[in-house]
C-alpha cells in the first residue's frame, strides 16, 4: 500500500529545475498582445470611446470596445452547469460593458503586435462617461435610494436565504436567559497567488482554442461558448502548469474575451496576460462579509436561541453569487446545535470589484463571526471558552437535515486535545489570566466546520481514464486539476493502491484538454481527493478486472486464483509469479490471436458529502502603548479522515496557516470613499505576511477514515484557511480583556479599541 505514505511529489523535479510548462511557456512569441482599459468611475455609462489616437500608434492592429462586443450576457462562475434553470448561475457579464459597475471594469481592449504598443494604445484612448452615483457598503446597497446597480435585483439583492428552525421568538421570552449580540466585519482580500491570470487563444479548423491558466477547464470551454454564442464542441480549452489559483480560477476570467479577441483578427494567436494591479481589482476578490449575531444563553451555558444575519459584499458583478454567503450561514446552525435558530443571509451587489470564490468559500468569514463571538458569550457568562465549546459543540451522531452529512466522531475534543497538548495550552492559558502591564501574552482557541465537495447543491461527477502500457506502466488522467496543491501525487498513490502497480509505474497527466481530457469539473470545494477517489477506484477495479481476465486468457488460471501486486500476476494458491504486468501487456497487445489495448474510463457520479472539522490555537504577545500583535506560536489540528500523503498534508496546512494569518492580523483591500479607486491594489502597499511575520508553524492530525469515502478520506486544501484569525482574535482577547469585531486586527484597529477601552490614554 502506497496511500498514507509521503512519497515525493511527482511533479517536484520539473517545477524545481523549471522544465514544467505554464501558460506563458507555452505561447509563441508571434503572438498578438490584448490589453484591456479599465473604467475610472466607479459606476456609470460610457458615453463614446475615441480610438482615433490609438489607431494611429504603430503596432496597434485592432481595437474593440464596448459598443462592439455582443449583447449576449453570460455566467463566469465556476459551478458544474445544470438543466436545470434554478441551478444555472447569474448571467450579468458582458465581454465589455457600457455600463461600468466598479472602478476598474472592462471598456475596450487594444490589440497590438506587441505590450508597447498595446499599453500605448490603451493611454491613448479617450472615454467620456456619464457617471452616476456609487456605494460601496452591502447595508448601504440595501437601502431605500441607494444606487441600482443591475436592474430586477430590487435593494440590489442579488439574493436572500433564510433558516428557521423551531420557534425563536417564543425561546427568548425563558425567564433568565443572558443575551449576547455583536457585530462582526470581515475585510475584502484578494488570492495573490505567484503565477497572475493569463490565456492567449487562436482559431484552427474552424474552432476556438484556448490555452488558460485555470482550475476549472471543462466549465470554462462551455462559458466561453455561451459568452462567444457557439456551439460547446467549437471550443478547445487547454490547462498547463498553473501556478496557483485559491480560487480566483475558479472563475472564468478573461478567457471569453481573448478567445473573441482572436476571432476578431482572423483568428490569429492572441494573448491577454493580467498584471498584478490588474488581478487585484478585475478579477475576483474575497466576499467582505459583515455579520450580526445574537445569542440567548442560559446561565448553565446551554444555548437557547440563537440568531444571525449576514450581509455579503458581492461587488459589481454575480461571479459565484450567493453560494458564498449561503454556505457561511449553513455553518452556523450546524457547528452549534441550537433546538430555536434564524438566519439570514444576504448577497448584495456594489460598486466593488466583483467577489467570489476564495480558499473557505465563505467559511473564514463564518468563522471569524461565529467564533469570536463565543468567546464573547463565554466571557458574559464568565466561563471557559474551552469549556464552553466542549459543552456546545456538534455532538456524535448528528446529522444534517439537507446534506445528510453525519458526525461519525468525537472529531473537536480530539482535535482539541491534541493542538492543546502540541502547544502547552492549559498551562499557558493559566499563565497568562488577569494581566496587567503595557506588554501581555494571550492563547485563543477557534473551532472549523467545513463541508467536502458540493453535493447535493451541485452535480458532483467526476471521470477517470487509464491506459496500460507494453511495459506494464500505465497514463491517468482525470478533469480534476493539479492547480499547486499536490493533487496529482495523491491520485498516483491511489490509482497504485486501486490497481495494484508500483507507484513510480503511474504516470499522471497533469495539463488538461477538453479534446481528450475525461471530464471532470476541476479543483474547488476541496473536493479533489475525495471526488476524484470514487471514479479512481471504480476506474482502477474496471482496468484491474480487465487484466486479471487477460491473465487468465494468458495463463490458464482461474480469474478467482489470480491477483494483481506490485505489478505483478500474481497465483494466489502458492504466490508464484506468473508474468509481468509488463509481459501480460505487451503480448495482449501484439497477440496475432487476440489483440486488444488494454484501458479504462469510467465515470463516478457522487451523491454524497463528509464533514472535516479540526481547530488552530495561536499564542500572541501584545504591546498594548505600540499597538502591535506578535504571533508566537500556532498550530492548526485537522481531521481530514485518512491522509493518503502526510507531507503533501501538512504542507497544505502550512499554506493554509499563513493565509489565516494574513486574514487576521494585516490583509485588506481598501477603496477611496469619494471615487471607489482601490488604494492599495500591489504588493508594496497590500500586506500579505511573509515568513517574518510567522513564527513556527506546527500542524497536526486526527485520522478518522471517512466512512463514505473509497479512501476514508475529506477536505483539506481550504479548512487550513479558515479558523486562524479568529483564533488569533481570541488570543488577543485573553491577552488584554478587548473583544474586536473586525479583521484584519491591524495597529490602527488596536490604537481605537485600546482607546476606548482605557488601556491608551491620550
Amino acid at each position: 500500500m502506497v496511500v498514507g505514505k509521503s512519497i515525493p511529489r511527482v511533479d517536484a523535479y520539473d517545477k524545481a529545475t523549471g522544465r514544467a510548462k505554464y501558460m506563458d511557456d507555452l505561447c509563441d512569441r508571434s503572438a498578438l498582445i490584448v490589453k484591456i482599459l479599465h473604467s475610472t468611475i466607479a459606476h456609470g455609462y460610457v458615453r463614446s470611446v475615441d480610438t482615433s489616437a490609438a489607431e494611429q500608434i504603430p503596432g496597434v492592429v485592432k481595437i474593440l470596445t464596448c459598443f462592439d462586443a455582443p449583447d449576449r450576457p453570460f455566467p463566469t462562475a465556476g459551478h458544474p452547469w445544470s438543466t436545470d434553470p434554478h441551478h444555472q448561475d447569474v448571467a450579468d457579464r458582458l465581454l465589455l460593458n457600457r455600463h461600468v459597475r466598479y472602478y476598474g471594469d472592462d471598456v475596450a481592449a487594444v490589440i497590438a503586435e506587441d505590450e508597447v504598443a498595446a499599453v500605448q494604445g490603451v493611454r491613448a484612448l479617450k472615454v467620456e462617461y456619464e457617471e452616476l452615483p456609487f456605494v460601496l457598503d452591502a447595508q448601504e446597497a440595501m437601502a431605500d435610494g441607494a444606487p441600482q446597480i443591475h436592474e430586477n435585483y430590487d435593494h440590489n439583492i442579488l439574493a436572500h436565504t433564510s433558516i428557521r428552525k423551531g420557534n425563536y421568538e417564543e425561546a427568548v421570552k425563558e425567564p433568565g436567559l443572558i443575551r449576547v449580540e455583536g457585530w462582526y466585519d470581515t475585510p475584502t482580500v484578494q488570492h495573490c497567488h505567484i503565477e497572475n491570470h493569463g490565456c492567449f487563444a487562436y482559431e484552427e479548423a474552424g474552432r476556438v482554442v484556448v490555452v488558460s491558466s485555470t482550475q476549472i477547464p471543462h466549465i470554462v470551454r462551455r462559458i466561453v461558448g455561451q459568452a462567444l454564442g457557439v456551439g460547446w464542441g467549437k471550443v478547445r480549452l487547454v490547462k498547463p502548469y498553473i501556478g496557483g489559483g485559491f480560487g480566483n480560477k475558479q472563475d472564468a476570467l478573461y478567457e471569453p474575451l481573448c478567445a473573441w479577441c482572436s476571432t476578431q483578427v482572423g483568428g490569429r494567436l492572441v494573448k491577454l496576460e493580467c498584471t498584478r494591479e490588474e488581478t487585484f481589482v478585475s478579477n475576483r476578490v474575497r466576499h467582505a462579509i459583515r455579520s450580526h449575531i445574537i445569542s440567548w444563553v442560559r446561565p448553565d451555558g446551554s444555548f437557547a436561541a440563537r440568531k444571525l444575519e449576514c450581509f455579503a459584499n458581492q461587488g459589481g458583478y454575480a461571479s459565484h453569487g450567493h453560494g458564498v454567503c449561503a454556505k457561511g450561514m449553513g455553518a452556523f446552525p450546524q457547528l452549534y446545535p441550537c433546538d430555536n435558530v434564524e438566519g439570514d443571509a444576504y448577497s448584495v451587489y456594489t460598486n466593488r470589484p466583483a467577489a467570489g470564490a476564495m480558499r473557505g468559500y465563505g467559511i473564514p468569514q463564518a468563522m471569524f463571526a461565529g467564533e469570536s463571538h463565543i468567546d464573547d458569550v463565554a466571557k458574559a457568562l464568565g466561563m471557559d471558552p474551552l469549556e464552553f465549546r466542549r459543552k456546545n459543540l456538534m455532538p456524535v451522531g448528528y446529522v444534517d437535515g439537507f446534506s445528510k452529512n453525519e458526525n461519525y466522531f468525537d472529531t473537536f475534543n480530539q482535535c482539541m486535545d491534541k493542538g492543546m497538548a502540541m502547544i502547552g495550552y492549559a498551562r499557558k492559558h493559566e499563565a497568562y489570566r488577569n494581566q496587567t502591564g503595557p506588554v501581555r501574552r494571550g492563547i485563543g482557541l477557534a473551532v472549523f466546520w467545513y463541508n467536502t465537495a458540493v453535493w447535493p447543491i451541485s452535480l458532483e461527477s467526476s471521470s477517470c481514464r487509464m491506459v496500460l502500457n507494453q511495459d506494464g506502466s500505465l497514463q491517468f488522467q482525470t478533469g480534476e486539476t493539479e492547480i499547486g496543491q499536490g493533487c496529482d501525487t495523491a491520485y498516483s498513490q491511489m490509482v497504485a493502491d486501486a490497481v495494484g502497480v508500483p507507484v513510480e509505474d503511474v504516470h499522471v497527466i497533469s495539463s488538461q484538454d477538453t479534446d481528450v481530457t475525461p471530464y471532470g469539473t476541476g479543483a474547488y470545494a476541496s473536493r479533489q481527493t475525495y471526488i476524484g477517489g470514487f471514479s479512481i477506484k471504480q476506474t482502477g477495479t474496471a482496468l484491474r478486472e480487465r487484466i486479471l481476465n487477460i491473465a487468465h486468457e494468458q495463463t490458464r488460471m482461474p480469474v478467482s486464483n489470480l491477483d494483481l501486486v506490485d505489478g505483478q500476476i500474481i497465483r494466489k494458491s502458492d504466490g508464484r509469479v506468473l508474468r509481468s504486468l509488463g509481459e501480460l501487456a505487451t503480448e495482449s497487445l501484439y497477440s496475432l490471436e487476440h489483440s486488444q489495448h488494454i484501458t479504462a474510463e469510467t465515470t463516478a457520479q457522487i451523491k454524497s458529502n463528509a464533514y472535516s472539522f479540526g481547530c488552530s490555537i495561536a499564542e500572541v504577545e501584545v504591546d498594548i502603548p505600540m499597538c502591535r500583535v506578535k504571533l508566537l506560536n500556532m498550530v492548526n489540528i485537522h481531521d481530514c479522515g485518512t491522509l493518503i500523503n502526510p507531507q503533501l498534508a501538512e504542507a497544505q496546512v502550512h499554506g493554509g496557516m499563513s493565509m489565516a494569518i494574513g486574514y487576521g492580523l494585516s490583509e485588506e483591500l481598501k477603496f477611496d470613499a469619494r471615487t471607489g479607486k482601490p488604494l492599495n491594489n500591489n504588493l508594496l502597499d497590500y500586506k500579505l505576511s511573509t515568513f517574518m511575520d510567522h513564527p513556527d508553524l506546527m500542524a497536526g492530525f486526527v485520522e478518522n477514515p471517512e466512512p463514505t469515502s473509497p479512501y476514508g478520506t475529506k477536505a483539506l486544501g481550504e479548512p487550513p484557511a479558515c479558523s486562524g484569525a479568529p483564533a488569533i482574535r481570541n488570543a488577543i482577547l485573553q491577552a488584554t480583556g478587548v473583544e474586536f469585531d473586525q479583521c484584519p486586527i491591524t495597529p490602527h484597529v488596536l490604537y481605537a479599541r485600546f482607546h476606548e477601552a482605557g488601556l491608551i490614554q491620550d
